[in-house]
């Protein structure tokens, strides 16, 4: 029985002996070996072996990058503004000896050197600064945290501020001058807009005006051509029907009177027309009737006395346009003398 009783001592001392001496390490972790007290050295990842009783493993060190989430601090901003701002830092430990002997706490000097850091930066900046240059504050404070964290065998990856939140009145009145911002913005875009739109129109009316104006210019000048080339054919056709009639006549060969006959026709038309107040009846109008006289008394058997030849001016030597030929009575068969009738316009 006692013998017993010392082999599972033995065995059970041989199991701890055995746990104390063969140590595994974990992928991204590192152990610090003590011996006696002192560092003696830093374990790597896999299958280690150490002396029992003499050297002591001290807690694994992780050597991922990890984040940590400091709560809202406040900040007085240089326009006296107090601000909280919440900031997120990515940080590594790249030297397990430093982060376990130069430093009891990494994470609570890290957020206290955040801090400190953060108002430093913050304090000489204005509130507008702060919300709109946060890519310049994350710089400096990464780069003021890695220098003083860098003894520590820490290295500071990222800084980013999470939030800035001003106090309620601040934050109502950047509300208010938001929404001004945005209605001036939207009253500018509107008066561009009306803008260009009666510069458009005014373009438009500009253009409609210029081609309505050579659209009348070249109407006009077609109407021209076409007025010239209808008075041309009127011409041509008159000249036409003058050269008719001029060749008519001439082939015809009229007689005196035919035309006496023609020229009686022709005296109406010559008193026509609201102008004409005075008519004076012509000298040729006793001449005409002794024509028509002469034609009639040939028609009924009767001889004139005068020759052939004889123009409607009568006879050579004769100065009275009144007379017919033959003398101042009247010719047989004809009819009376007839004396230029005087309108009432001669006096």
């Amino acid at each position: 029985m006692v013998a017993l009783i010392v082999i599972v001592v033995v065995v059970v001392f041989a199991l701890v002996v055995a746990a104390r001496t063969i140590r595994v390490i974990p992928q991204a972790r590192a152990g610090v070996v003590e011996r006696l007290g002192r560092y003696s050295r830093t374990l790597e990842p896999g299958l280690t072996i150490v002396t029992p009783f003499i050297d002591r493993v001290k807690p694994l060190v992780d050597l991922r990058e990890q984040v940590v989430n400091f709560s809202p601090q406040s900040v007085i901003t240089e326009d006296n503004v107090v601000v909280g701002i919440e900031t997120v830092l990515y940080f590594t430990i790249t030297d397990p000896r430093s982060a376990t002997y130069e430093i009891a706490n990494p994470l609570q000097a890290i957020e206290q050197l955040t801090v400190t850091t953060l108002r430093n930066v913050i304090g000489g900046l204005t509130l507008e600064a702060t919300l709109t240059a946060r890519e310049n504050v994350n710089t400096e404070l990464r780069v003021v945290l890695d220098e003083a964290t860098g003894k520590w065998g820490i290295r500071i990856n990222r800084v980013e501020i999470k939030s800035v939140d001003p106090p309620p009145d601040i934050r109502s009145a950047m509300e208010k001058q938001m929404r001004a911002e945005r209605d001036r913005r939207a009253a500018i875009l509107t008066a561009e807009g009306e803008k260009q739109s009666q510069i458009l129109t005014a373009e438009g009316a500009k253009q409609a005006a210029v081609l309505t104006a050579e659209g009348a210019q070249q109407a006009a000048v077609l109407d021209a051509e076409g007025e010239r080339q209808a008075a041309i054919l009127r011409a041509e056709g008159e000249a036409k029907a003058i050269d008719t009639v001029f060749s008519a006549i001439h082939e015809g060969k009229p007689n005196r009177e035919l035309l006496s006959y023609e020229y009686l026709q022709m005296l109406p038309q010559l008193a026509e027309g609201d102008a004409n107040k005075v008519f004076v009846v012509p000298s040729e109008f006793a001449q005409a009737f002794g024509g028509i006289g002469e034609a009639l008394a040939r028609a009924s058997g009767g001889a004139p006395n005068e020759p052939a030849d004889q123009g409607p001016g009568g006879p050579a030597g004769t100065d009275s346009p009144g007379e017919l030929p033959g003398g101042p009575g009247p010719q047989p068969g004809g009819p009376p003398p007839h004396r230029p009738r005087r309108s009432r316009g001669d006096g």
